[in-house]
């Protein structure tokens, strides 16, 4: 699940919120908040606005 969070949050282009990704991959929303958490503490997200994140450069 992380690794499809990611290539979304890539595809999108642009800030995206859990919520967002939940509804572009159909998925359940508890998964992505558990991808968004590892995701963040490997520091491959940052929030460049609140509530909104995108892949770290």
């Amino acid at each position: 699940m992380k690794d499809q969070v990611f290539k979304a949050m890539r595809e999108a282009g642009k800030p995206v919120s859990a919520g967002d990704i939940t509804k572009m991959l159909n998925a359940d929303r508890k998964e992505v908040d558990k991808a968004f958490a590892e995701l963040k503490k490997k520091g491959a997200i940052v929030s460049p606005v609140r509530c909104k994140w995108e892949p770290a450069k």
